[in-house]
């Protein structure tokens, strides 16, 4: 029984990502299938579903009653919602005529995402639907200012499972038409080894330094975690390679994983993918992909700047070494493998030069890594037949729990338009706030952090821009800030105790305490906690302003980072005393203040830097007489 599962959901997983693959290339109207993008949407979801209930998992149930269960969802998975998709174009038009058979599949369709999506993603984002649900059909029963309009079961059902506004709606489609190519590319690159010569490459550029592996996991992650579409399949994909080695380099376990979380979890937020959230982000805010990515690349650099300056200031203070020349690859090794960037300069290519979607950039690229990886091999590897059909099989199923989020995003999208929900969360955030912006920042990254709690990017963005961003918009925000803004808190979920999946995973590999790494990895991550909320006061820190105010937030946010990171750690170019420690971390948060933040930007930023640069001087002239003093 377990074999003939296996079976269907391998050629389950392959149907949806071929159809995925043909989507984007435009085969269907080549052949003239003439398909609305929401019966495509559909379609994709009801080979997901029967997915989710037909794959084997790990401890599963194997009772016969549970196998006929799980027989009967999957088929019924695949009923319903095929229903919705074949007559989509006749039941769009009947939907407010509650339809009996449009009542009915949709019925069947949301109950089914609910059970899958508690097998997919867990009971936290289960509940939250769920509860949505409930409020739809008794919101009018609701007190004081979260009442909205009740809606009866026939009408919400309808409206959920057909409106452009529901679970056929923007999140759907991105994770439906967008998503599947990249999350197709990022297979082709674990396939082929690409993932591992990133590792190599990072090992060569940074393995002859001071804590050197730490910064190969730093720059590894960075590399693929933009493309790996979670940040705990980043930490998979290359802590298993780089925890070892920093460990082996002189970190403790614990902190060992904490480099690795914090690293593969910023990935998420580096450009020019962010997961594929950058592509829902230029949905959400109708703006042209170029300007999210340009805006989001200040921040994702700052972050990163503070985990390496934090990893090169501990190695230091421990007194490690570079990784030993035995383990470094040759420069020679190295370079044969350097044609796995061309598929990236393909993609950003395309994206910025040409504008091409980015679907069709995503595929070409993957196209463009097989090509290359047949001419030039890596370590006498090739692609073949069975590798490409294994890539096509583990993308479809790692998109499932991808296309099941999204779903339950559009039901929360749905509910939030239908009932009024939306408008009243937006005024109730505005209110809690009292008209205070940094109040509302501290509510609004504190709802993010538990929302995106174990959830994949993609997941955890769509949800937090429709459910907090409207409330930051609301009182003048920046949009593209107060959509980054969301991201980040939603992402530093990932390793913020009690739920920090990423450091969990880390911690996994690395044979450390759980919650210890978690906390180390707020103190290494502490940079993207800081950062959304100077961006928000002033987007300059988003390219955003005019020229001179924008360089001059760069050079102070870089001194700022720098400064602080050495009152974290408490080492510059020696141990620091408490004062120094002080001394450095007020100067460089004030530094950090960008100068259009608040009326006195400017003098913050001149008292940040002047007395930073003092302590600095100070700090580097006692080290140089105690140098010299026998």
């Amino acid at each position: 029984m377990s074999r003939f599962r296996e079976i269907v959901s391998h050629i389950l997983a392959s149907a949806l990502t071929i159809f995925a693959v043909s989507w984007a290339a435009g085969f269907g109207a080549t052949l003239g299938l003439q398909l609305y993008d929401e019966q495509y949407a559909a379609s994709i979801l009801g080979v997901a579903l029967a997915l989710v209930f037909i794959k084997p998992r790990a401890n599963q149930n194997t009772q016969p009653a549970r196998l006929i269960f799980d027989a009967v969802c999957a088929t019924a998975a695949l009923g319903s919602v095929g229903y919705i998709a074949w007559g989509y174009p006749d039941l769009v038009d009947l939907v407010l005529l509650r339809p009996i058979d449009g009542v009915i599949a949709s019925t069947i369709a949301i109950t089914l995402i609910i059970i899958g999506l508690q097998r997919s993603a867990g009971n936290v984002l289960v509940g939250l639907v769920v509860l949505f649900l409930i409020y739809a059909v008794a919101a009018d029963m609701v007190p004081t200012s979260m009442e909205g309009r009740a809606t009866d079961w026939q009408k919400l059902a309808g409206y959920l499972a057909l409106d452009v506004n529901g679970i056929l709606g923007i999140p759907l489609k991105i994770g439906a038409s967008i998503v599947v190519p990249f999350i197709l590319f990022g297979v082709l690159l674990s396939n082929t080894g690409a993932a591992n010569w990133f590792t190599d490459f990072a090992l060569t550029l940074m393995g002859r330094f001071r804590g050197g592996a730490a910064k190969i996991a730093i720059l590894a992650s960075a590399l693929f975690g933009s493309i790996s579409g979670s940040a705990v399949a980043n930490v998979v994909a290359t802590g298993v390679v780089t925890i070892p080695l920093i460990k082996r380099s002189g970190y403790g376990a614990r902190h060992a994983a904490a480099i690795e979380a914090v690293a593969s979890t910023g990935g998420q937020l580096m450009p020019p993918v962010m997961g594929a959230s950058a592509f829902l982000m230029a949905e959400f805010l109708q703006i042209p992909y170029s300007e999210v990515v340009l805006a989001a690349l200040v921040p994702a650099l700052l972050y990163y700047v503070a985990v390496f300056i934090q990893v090169d200031l501990d190695a230091a203070k421990l007194g490690l070494k570079a990784v030993p020349k035995e383990l470094i690859p040759s420069t020679k090794t190295v370079a044969r493998g350097a044609f796995f960037l061309l598929p990236f300069v393909v993609l950003i290519v395309l994206l910025f030069a040409y504008n091409a979607s980015p679907a069709t950039a995503a595929l070409w690229s993957g196209a463009s890594l097989l090509v290359l990886t047949q001419l030039f091999g890596h370590k006498n590897a090739k692609p073949s037949l069975k590798m490409l059909g294994k890539a096509v099989t583990d993308t479809g199923l790692a998109v499932v729990d991808i296309v099941l989020i999204t779903a339950a995003a559009g039901i929360v999208i749905g509910v939030l338009g239908i009932s009024g929900l939306g408008f009243n969360l937006t005024l109730a955030l505005v209110s809690i706030g009292g008209g205070n912006l940094l109040l509302l920042l501290v509510l609004s990254a504190a709802v993010c952090v538990i929302l995106g709690m174990g959830l994949p990017t993609v997941g955890v963005y769509v949800l937090l821009a429709t459910l907090v961003s409207p409330a930051l918009v609301k009182v003048g925000v920046e949009p593209k800030a107060a959509h980054l803004f969301v991201m980040y808190f939603g992402m530093m979920s990932m390793i913020t105790p009690p739920v920090a999946i990423a450091s969990y995973a880390a911690a996994g590999i690395a044979g450390s305490n759980p919650m210890a790494t978690g906390f180390s990895s707020v103190r290494l991550g502490w940079s993207a906690y800081i950062v959304p909320v100077l961006f928000v006061f002033s987007p300059t820190l988003l390219l955003i302003g005019e020229p001179g105010d924008i360089a001059l937030a760069l050079v102070s946010a870089v001194l700022g980072i720098w400064w602080v990171s050495m009152a974290i750690v408490g080492y510059g170019a020696r141990a620091l005393s408490l004062w120094y420690r002080l001394g450095f971390g007020v100067s460089g948060l004030l530094a950090l203040i960008p100068a259009k933040a608040m009326a006195s930007g400017y003098l913050t930023d001149v008292v940040g830097l002047c007395v930073g640069a003092l302590l600095t001087a100070l700090h580097v002239w006692g080290q140089r007489q105690q140098q010299a003093t026998p």
